[in-house]
């Protein structure tokens, strides 16, 4: 995922290089380079008018935030098929591991003094050199960059999520970079490159000169930390071919809302809607199960799953549909274990313990720092279609600060609007998003919701984590992968109501303003009509008919009447 653009960067996209010997020259690539490097008894011609400036861009790339298990281990496992090694070249040296460079980066003196002996060898990397080895960085701010590095401490790789693990990378793109933005997912093909002068940590300007010919920067130390850090710790990767996604489950085609891939996604669609009825059958059992046994509310987490924004009106995002679950018992780990299924279902997804402490004290909303020159990340910083879940039932009585009404607010914002206001110190900034938000909470969510529905439960069982793995592992795995593609495949299906039902639409909410006024307002019509629409696709339908309206009537009903119940029973409103 881009996590933060940086500035444009400048870079030698053809240089020329002058043998000090036999005066030759030769004219060399900067492309897909992080260091122009010379050959023996070469040196670089600064002043050369075949030399020409490019620009290319920089993204830096974090793992998805919130990325299921099984989504990471279906990736690996799909890679690790594709590899084979060749049987047609066998590497003249041995190159240095991962691991290897992760060590030399913690002990920057080890890593001096073996550039050190490699200058007196008169060898750096496999290339022989006559003289002092000279590379200079294709990137602008190179020399300055070795000096003011300062790593004492530990760097934050800035993910959105805390305890997110994985590496990150800087992307540089040479072509069509204004086609990406923040938040989006990248599948990339590239050059990486893990040049060891990169991660040199050098105070000593006479060091550093004998490797790169330092050039005036104005960049701040702690910029110059954030922007060029270890490539062991942040490797770079020169893109060569790269695509933005619209979702991330490997079980489906990456191209089901492109052009080009209709017949692909045809293809797709149609072999997998003879079987959509019964998936659809056996989800609704499974959910029915992991709600205790509450077959209504299976079935609006279902709408809820496969909602998402289809798009805007002004500021009003249509398609959204947060769903409050209220009802959920306090004390039991009821909502930590139904988080658990809601992940191995969805691609991404993340669980908000909603306490004090963690409203008070956690980041939501990312922000710009100036003096770094970066966006640091806040938990809100989220790719589409990603499942937040937020559990209300860890809330106690107590009072929040100043950050913490900041962060309910973003909330707030985030249900109603989808959209997060990144702070940049002087303005706000809107990032739109589409984030499918479920809360759980044992009265009625302090958050505002499109909907609340009331469990109730028609089993309690002894031991809930028991109950639970049981319900996982009853499942075959390829039936829970059919519930994945299922959640997936339906956010993008086309839908739409013809004349004839718009117009009978209008007649029933006529029919039932004219028999009682205060039944249904303009909102209860538009949440009716989200839930019509996911309720028929849901069964695969792409129009609506006039027996999914009446479902869907009869749902919300159903689940008013139990709202009103419960609200006669406990005597406060729900």
């Amino acid at each position: 995922m881009i996590q933060d653009m940086f500035d444009p960067e400048f870079y030698m996209g053809v240089y020329e290089t002058v043998n000090q010997n036999t005066k030759a020259r030769v004219l060399h690539f900067g492309k897909y380079r992080d260091v122009a490097e010379c050959g023996p008894q070469q040196e670089l011609d600064l002043n050369s008018p075949r030399t020409t400036t490019l620009e290319r861009q920089t993204f830096y790339c974090v793992p998805v935030p919130g990325e299921s298990t099984w989504v990471k281990e279906a990736y690996v496992n799909a890679n690790q098929a594709r590899v084979s090694p060749s049987t047609s070249y066998t590497p003249s040296r041995h190159k240095r591991s991962y691991e290897d460079d992760e060590d030399m980066d913690l002990q920057p003196n080890k890593q001096k003094d073996q550039y050190a002996g490699a200058r007196q060898a008169g060898s750096v990397g496999g290339l022989q050199w006559c003289g002092e080895p000279k590379r200079l960085e294709t990137e602008a701010s190179a020399g300055q960059q070795l000096n003011s590095l300062n790593l004492s401490s530990p760097f934050d790789l800035n993910f959105p999520l805390p305890g997110e693990k994985g590496p990150a990378c800087l992307v540089k793109v040479y072509e069509d970079w204004d086609c990406f933005k923040v938040n989006d997912i990248l599948e990339l093909y590239g050059i990486l490159s893990v040049d060891p002068v990169l991660s040199i940590l050098n105070n000593d300007e006479r060091d550093a000169s004998a490797l790169l010919d330092p050039m005036e920067c104005a960049d701040t130390t702690e910029e110059q930390r954030v922007h060029s850090p270890p490539a062991s710790l942040v490797p770079r990767i020169h893109v060569i071919l790269v695509q933005k996604l619209q979702h991330i489950n490997p079980l489906l085609p990456a191209c089901l809302n492109k052009e080009e891939s209709k017949t692909c996604k045809f293809k797709f669609v149609s072999s997998f809607m003879s079987e959509l009825s019964p998936v659809r059958a056996e989800l609704l059992g499974f959910l029915t199960h992991a709600l205790l046994g509450d077959s209504l509310a299976a079935e609006y987490l279902i709408l809820h799953l496969i909602s998402t924004v289809y798009t805007r009106r002004d500021v009003l995002p249509l398609g959204k549909f947060t769903v409050n679950l209220s009802g959920c018992p306090r004390s039991s780990t009821f909502t930590e274990h139904l988080y658990r299924i809601i992940q191995h279902l969805v691609p991404a997804s993340f669980r908000l313990q909603m306490t004090i402490e963690n409203m008070n004290c956690l980041k939501f909303i990312p922000h710009k720092d100036y003096t770094a020159n970066r966006l640091v990340s806040g938990l809100l910083q989220l790719p589409n279609n990603t499942s937040l879940v937020i559990d209300e039932t860890l809330l106690e009585q107590g009072q929040l600060d100043t950050p913490g009404v900041h962060n309910v607010t973003a909330l707030s914002n985030l249900i109603t609007w989808q959209k997060v206001d990144y702070d940049f110190s002087y303005h706000q900034m809107e990032f739109p998003c589409n984030i499918n938000v479920f809360i759980t909470s044992e009265g009625r969510s302090l958050l505002p919701a499109d909907c609340q529905i009331h469990l109730q439960p028609q089993l309690i069982p002894p031991n809930m984590e028991e109950y639970m793995n049981s319900l996982l592992s009853a499942v075959l795995p390829s039936v829970l992968n059919k519930f994945r593609i299922y959640l997936t495949l339906l956010r993008f299906l086309d839908y739409s109501i013809s004349d004839e039902i718009t117009k009978a639409v209008e007649e029933d909410f006529v029919e039932m303003r004219k028999n009682d006024p205060h039944s249904i307002t303009a909102d209860d019509l538009h949440q009716l009509l989200v839930v019509a629409r996911c309720l028929s696709l849901s069964a695969g339908q792409t129009t609506l008919s006039r027996e999914r309206w009446l479902r869907a009537k009869q749902l919300e009903s159903l689940r008013r009447t139990r709202l009103q119940q419960q609200k006669c029973v406990n005597g406060n409103e729900l």
